[in-house]
């Protein structure tokens, strides 16, 4: 019962009505989200060294892509920008999750008044997010139809989601209507989550970007079509796009803003930025431009003449701008600053489990494959091509990651002598010509897909120059990485190098690019193993520490047992930021960083 009707009768004074009003005042600055304040005369211009393919992250995995998308759309949870280790904080949700039942069960309360930024989708009204956006974008996830290779993300964790998903397989669609047990809706700004078994990373999946909300309406509006209309909450929206030549993002004039407000972890860094963007109104950036550079050299005279903001040191750069690892003084003098960074990523070269020349099980098979890493010069791969800026990964599970052991060491080490002998002894006979033939006598040549950037030069001579020592035969086919994303998804090529950036910090995130029902969704040599599978399954219902961790290990050396991947290196990144940028600092799993930033003179 509520007192105070009465009390208001008998105190109706001038001064009972000022203090109200003072009082109504301070409830209105507490509850009124900070104004988006981005001016359209600063501008950041930013570089990509690869294409992207679209901005709908259900449907692709593409480091690029990701990174636009992230400006984009909006996860319920995101990580603080300055701490590390890396740790989640909310984004749309009110506070982080409320777990109950045991760690199975998951409940969000969203922020109100959050809108989708405007587009003719929506007929000119406000588009408010909700919860049950959240529900649709997680079921996306799971459809069929979106082949998303982060599916796996969600395979098998929240309740009925997989009976509906195999339900949509036999019918041909997926009933977005379909009542889900373990996603719930109670009311507008509602989400319980019930999962089917605990699963501690589980609130890193939520923060990961193609879970970021997205409007049904529009989805369904742009049909084929979405992945170049996107249209989220986020900081920014698209404004013009030319495929694999230039990106132009603007402010979201719905976006709601923040708050520059992040604490120093004590570093030098650190205390720079915090002097320069703290309390600031955020975003400040009213545009991003965005061009794609594959050539590293190009890229490289860019930044000299000042066309990009940003960017990370081109690694053919190194022994120009580097000396000891520090930045030289011709480029300290006009104000860039140098931030160094070990990847949490890794680099690696898959084979095609389903090809018939390199793929299978049988031991001959894993031993042409062994040959085939064995003869891979890392050393080299560092020396000429990173100019010292990596380091030789030993495991799937690189530096910075929850499951790395620094103790670790690779049983696949480069050994072109013992790559012989091994070929020898399963029969793969050398010819007059000093190549190989198989086993059977038919041809032996291997068809390495690449790209026409010069660092993918430098490592298909490096792959050239092994194999002839252990005598296999190689082609390299050109295309682009927009176009060997889409045919290794479809698991069409027989080898093909690619990287791993962490999604979120545990080691996870890494092995289930070779978990067995995966496959082609992620999983881009089709790897099947029943061994490494159920130590998967295992190590996903374990917390983080100790025994995940040994299962974590088990799990490589199974990998190293059938060789499905070559392990290359985990690199160092050395980003140089012009003068007038403020606010920078990479996140190691965070893309976007564009909403963080500031400048101190506009570019126009």
């Amino acid at each position: 019962m509520n007192p105070f009707p009465s009390l208001k009768k008998r105190l109706k004074t001038q001064a009972w009505n000022i203090f109200a009003c003072l009082i109504a005042a301070i409830v209105l600055l507490t509850v009124t989200p900070v104004k988006a304040t981005a001016d359209p005369n600063k501008v950041i211009h930013s570089v990509f060294e690869a294409a992207d393919d679209g901005f709908d992250m259900v449907r692709t995995q593409n480091y690029y892509s990701g990174w636009v998308a992230e400006a984009i759309f909006e996860t319920l949870l995101t990580y603080d920008y300055l701490a590390r280790p890396a740790r989640l904080v909310p984004n749309t949700a009110t506070a982080m999750p409320e777990i109950s039942d045991g760690g199975k069960t998951y409940t969000f309360h969203l922020k109100k008044g959050i809108y989708f930024a405007p587009d003719p989708i929506f007929k000119g009204k406000k588009r408010e997010l909700t919860a049950i956006d959240y529900s649709y974008s997680i079921k996306r996830l799971l459809d069929p139809a979106n082949r998303s290779p982060s599916a796996g993300f969600l395979r098998g964790k929240i309740v009925g989601l997989d009976t509906l998903a195999k339900k949509a397989e036999k019918i041909g669609h997926l009933n977005y209507d379909a009542p889900v047990a373990g996603l719930q809706v109670p009311d507008r700004y509602t989400l319980k989550i019930h999962l089917t078994a605990p699963d501690a990373n589980f609130p890193y999946i939520l923060a990961y970007g193609a879970l970021g909300a997205v409007a049904r309406e529009a989805i369904e509006g742009y049909g084929n079509d979405a992945a170049f209309h996107p249209v989220g909450t986020g900081p920014y929206r698209l404004a013009s796009y030319v495929p694999r030549s230039r990106i132009t993002l603007e402010a979201n004039p719905y976006y709601r803003g923040f708050t520059w407000n992040f604490q120093s972890s004590g570093d030098e860094w650190d205390d720079r930025l915090v002097q320069e963007m703290q309390g600031k109104q955020m975003p400040q950036i009213g545009r991003v431009e965005i061009s794609i550079i594959e050539e590293e050299q190009s890229r490289w005279l860019t930044f000299q003449e000042g066309g990009i903001d940003f960017d990370k040191l081109p690694q053919l750069a190194a022994p120009v701008a580097l000396e000891n690892g520090a930045l030289k003084p011709e480029f300290t003098e006009q104000g860039i600053r140098q931030y160094t960074m070990v990847e949490p990523e890794v680099t690696y070269t898959l084979f095609n489990m389903q090809d018939p020349l390199t793929g299978g099980y049988t031991p001959e098979k894993i031993a042409l494959r062994r040959a085939i890493a064995m003869s891979y010069d890392t050393e080299s791969e560092i020396s000429l091509l990173r100019n010292g800026q990596a380091s030789i990964a030993q495991m799937m599970i690189p530096p910075g990651v929850a499951g790395h052991d620094p103790e670790y060491v690779s049983s696949i080490t480069h050994d072109p002598e013992l790559a012989s002998r091994l070929l020898d002894y399963f029969g793969y006979k050398k010819q007059a010509d000093g190549y190989r033939t198989m086993p059977d006598g038919s041809p032996l040549v291997l068809r390495i897909r690449t790209d026409a950037s010069a660092s993918a030069r430098t490592i298909s001579e490096i792959w050239k120059r092994g194999l002839d020592r252990i005598g296999i035969k190689v082609m390299f086919e050109v295309g682009n990485f927009a176009d060997n994303l889409k045919d290794a998804a479809g698991c069409r090529l027989m080898m093909w190098g690619g990287a791993w950036h962490a999604d979120y910090p545990d080691g996870e995130n890494f092995l289930q690019l070779l978990y067995g029902p995966n496959a082609g969704k992620g999983n881009y040599g089709c790897y099947r193993s029943e061994a490494y599978d159920s130590l998967y399954r295992q190590a996903a219902t374990l917390p983080q520490g100790n025994e995940r961790n040994a299962l974590y290990v088990q799990m490589n050396r199974q990998m190293e047992a059938d060789t499905p991947w070559v392990l290359h290196v985990s690199r160092t990144r050395n980003w140089l930021v012009r003068p007038h940028v403020q606010g920078f600092k990479k996140h190691p799993i965070l893309l976007s960083d564009w909403q963080y930033l500031d400048v101190t003179t506009t570019n126009k």
